[in-house]
């Protein structure tokens, strides 16, 4: 979700300064960008080892929250490419999971905020047992689909959902973003997704 369908992360970092800046600690944009893709308590951690923020993880959390679905609600930010290619496999008709290690009610905000339909399941960080870069989000995500993870293709943006994309066996396209994405088996990377179709991502299983 944050770096391949909506441009969020920028979201996240404001408040993460915010936050850790309302408690004298500081904050950095090496911190901040170390954050990606990672499931949202160890972000809550590392404000507390890092930020010097006196809050409980889950408390931590739950403020970012807070934060980035106000700014969502006012405004959501998509990346180049990425409805288009939604509409047109909304058109065909290709069944999409939403997989992110943002906690459900910021997931929702997002689907909410679409047209319906767009997405027949919804994994989301606080309701996997091990989340990225471990395979069980995508696991999931194939069963709620009913198909392979092979049949299916992931599209990502951070090393840590690109290693648990490759590690339940899908085929990934890594946008690149905030944090760089090495190519290697299985992975195809890309500066964008304008112009990458339905038939595009076809052509990536094997």
């Amino acid at each position: 979700m944050d770096g391949t369908l909506v441009d969020t992360e920028p979201y996240w970092i404001e408040c993460e300064y915010t936050l850790v800046e309302s408690y004298g600690g500081a904050w950095s944009d090496d911190l901040a960008h170390a954050q990606v893709g990672n499931d949202l308590i160890e972000t809550g951690r590392a404000l507390v080892e890092h930020g010097g923020v006196p809050l409980d993880p889950t408390e931590i959390v739950e403020q970012l929250l807070d934060g980035v679905v106000e700014r969502v609600r006012a405004r959501l930010p998509w990346l180049p490419g990425a409805r288009e290619l939604l509409e047109e496999l909304h058109e065909l008709r290709v069944p999409c999971a939403l997989v992110t290690m943002s906690w459900r009610r910021f997931a929702e905000s997002v689907v909410d905020s679409l047209p319906p339909g767009r997405f027949a399941a919804l994994v989301t960080g606080d309701e996997v047992e091990r989340p990225k870069p471990f395979p069980d989000p995508y696991l999931v995500a194939a069963r709620l689909l009913g198909t392979e993870p092979t049949a299916c293709v992931a599209i990502e943006d951070s090393p840590k959902g690109v290693a648990s994309a490759v590690a339940a066996g899908v085929p990934t396209l890594a946008v690149q973003h905030f944090v760089p994405v090495t190519p290697g088996p299985g992975i195809t990377v890309v500066d964008t997704l304008v112009g990458w179709s339905a038939a595009d991502l076809a052509g990536l299983i094997s």
